[in-house]
């Protein structure tokens, strides 16, 4: 089993994502592509100290990307939209 550090690579900034956080308790991370809904679950409770209620999880494809007459790929990568219990909250995002 991987650790925490290892599943969750960081939060995610996004519009949505502020708008997820004040309608629904929900935050945005980006986790290990191999990392399965329960490992996250896990990652999060351990090192934020929260109770989880749901975990829902999105693959995301590289985008293609040029520089000059060269193309390359970006990486794929996963996001993770963890709901969290009522009354719990992250203190990372607060004041964002």
């Amino acid at each position: 089993m991987k650790g925490p550090y290892e599943v969750v690579q960081r939060p995610l900034l996004t519009e949505k994502g502020t708008r997820l956080k004040e309608e629904g308790n929900q935050y945005l991370f980006r986790v290990a592509r191999t990392a399965t809904k329960i490992e996250v679950k896990q990652a999060i409770e351990q090192l934020f100290k929260v109770k989880v209620a749901e975990v829902r999880t999105l693959r995301m494809q590289g985008k293609v990307k040029r520089m000059g007459r060269f193309a390359g790929r970006r990486p794929d990568w996963k996001k993770a939209i963890v709901t969290l219990k009522a009354g719990q909250s992250i203190e990372l995002y607060e004041g964002v």
